[in-house]
């Protein structure tokens, strides 16, 4: 065989190998605990609505996607998405979405979580569950939604292990709870701190977010008194940050805060001594093309540094996701009211870590 052959079936040869290698690795990097329980939801036990669920339109919307939008759309993460006015959970993977869970009439979707066991914990302001991917459910939590000084709303929820949930009660008082779903025990339940103690008009804005961190703090949201508090395990306050409507805050995996100010359109980060050291307006930040309709809620931190805003739009426009790099360059930019509602809070599934462990999950 002549030298010039046997050197292209070497080059031939090493071509294949490294393609394969390219191949492997990109599907090693997708291997997270969430990517890993997808096929859970598309397999054929799966309805596609389940006795428990109640239809849920999307949001009648006659607006265009523009054209040239940077990023994939839909394609560009896998990702479990809800938004406060559309009571229709997505669970988008490869551009599509491949499985729903809808709620019916009245308010609101506000904090989700599908955990490594593929189940997933949301939140629905009247009542906190968790269902399995084949849409059953196997925890419910209901609250008092009577009006009157006795209302009760929850807008937070969060799994610490498989086994235990903390959630939020808006209420006079409200209440910081932590509630073993297997034996029903209630092992913790501490009152915050309030205003207006006598108008339950105010429960309804106390409070959106609250997160146990990977310390086993406690970090609160307090929307309507403009601060994020955290506490210790005994409830003793060991931190806190003021600014103005704090719709949700993070402990970032660095051990800085990250904060999303509602009232402003702004999400700050901030390190334990409360300096700013990233921050992004989502008025001045953003170019015109890209303009939010509504005030981003929650904002989630990937592991490539990028930070992900999200916006429930208006009536159907604008777009409904902004993802930035941590120099403020727009790498992706969400516009589609045609296969999904508002957002309020997203989970990017293909991000490391194990959601129920505290501090793994930045969202």
């Amino acid at each position: 065989m002549k030298p010039i052959k046997i050197l292209f079936f070497l080059l031939l040869a090493f071509s294949s190998i490294l393609v394969f290698a390219q191949k492997k690795t990109k599907n090693a990097l997708k291997a997270t605990p969430c990517i890993n329980v997808l096929s859970l939801f598309t397999a054929a036990n799966v309805p596609a609505m389940a006795s428990e669920e109640e239809f849920a339109p999307l949001i009648n919307s006659t607006e265009e996607t523009p054209a040239n939008l940077p990023g994939n759309g839909l394609a560009q993460h896998p990702m479990l998405y809800i938004g406060e006015n559309c009571n229709r959970m997505s669970l988008i993977n490869d551009g599509k979405v491949i499985w729903t869970y809808a709620t019916g009439k009245g308010p609101e979707y506000d904090d989700v979580w599908m955990l490594s066991n593929g189940n997933i914990l949301f939140s629905r302001m009247k009542y906190l569950a968790e269902i399995t991917p084949d849409k059953k459910v196997i925890w419910r939590y209901d609250l008092n939604t009577k009006d009157g000084m006795d209302h009760t709303e929850t807008h937070a929820c969060q799994p610490i292990g498989l086994d235990r949930i903390m959630f939020v009660v808006n209420g006079l008082p409200p209440k910081l709870v932590i509630i073993n779903i297997k034996t029903g025990k209630v092992e913790v339940q501490h009152e915050l701190p309030y205003k207006n103690p006598q108008d339950p008009s105010g429960i309804h804005g106390q409070f959106r977010r609250a997160r146990v961190t990977a310390q086993g703090t406690y970090l609160v949201s307090f929307l309507n008194m403009d601060q994020v508090v955290e506490y210790d395990k005994d409830f003793k306050e060991i931190w806190k940050y003021t600014i103005p409507s704090p719709w949700a805050a993070i402990r970032l995996k660095n051990g800085n805060t990250l904060i999303n100010d509602e009232k402003d359109w702004l999400t700050r980060e901030v390190n334990a001594k409360g300096e700013t050291v990233w921050e992004f307006n989502c008025k001045t930040d953003l170019p015109a093309q890209y303009q939010l309709k509504a005030a981003p809620q929650t904002c989630t931190r990937l592991a490539n540094g990028n930070t992900i805003f999200t916006s429930r739009g208006q009536k159907g426009n604008g777009p409904q996701l902004i993802e930035v790099t941590p120099d403020k360059k727009v790498v992706w930019v969400l516009h589609d009211w045609k296969d999904i509602g508002d957002a309020t809070a997203v989970q990017i599934l293909d991000d490391p870590g194990m959601p129920e462990i505290p501090g793994q999950s930045e969202h």
